[in-house]
């Protein structure tokens, strides 16, 4: 099973954040060639962040968004392996989730994956 981990530092931030960005109604997603140095252990490990802005609304709002989003990218890595290990991402969701279904936002993903012809 492959391990999600967030990134800590703003320097990493930073570096993600510089890259183009792709976009929809739903979330947006920056991502950048790993550069964080993996440990000796055995697990694969994808580095991701889900961010928020703070308009969204209240933190139950922002909460429910990021649950979805990473239950996006566990079906995701389940399913086919859409989802390219050897990157670093960001995801910064967008108001218009919280009233859609995951399936839809999910079909979102994919297209924005082929787009990238990962």
């Amino acid at each position: 099973m492959i391990q999600l981990e967030s990134l800590r530092k703003k320097e990493h931030f930073l570096l993600v954040l510089k890259q183009k960005a792709v976009s929809n109604n739903f979330f947006s997603i920056y991502r950048k060639k790993n550069f964080i140095k993996n440990s000796k252990q055995s697990k694969k490990k994808l580095y991701i962040s889900f961010v928020m802005k703070k308009k969204i609304g209240t933190a139950v709002k922002r909460n429910r968004i990021k649950r979805k989003l990473r239950g996006i990218v566990q079906k995701l890595l389940k399913i086919d392996s859409a989802i390219n290990l050897n990157y670093t991402y960001i995801v910064l969701g967008k108001k218009g989730l919280i009233k859609n279904v995951t399936t839809l936002c999910m079909r979102k993903w994919k297209k924005v994956l082929k787009n990238w012809k990962i």
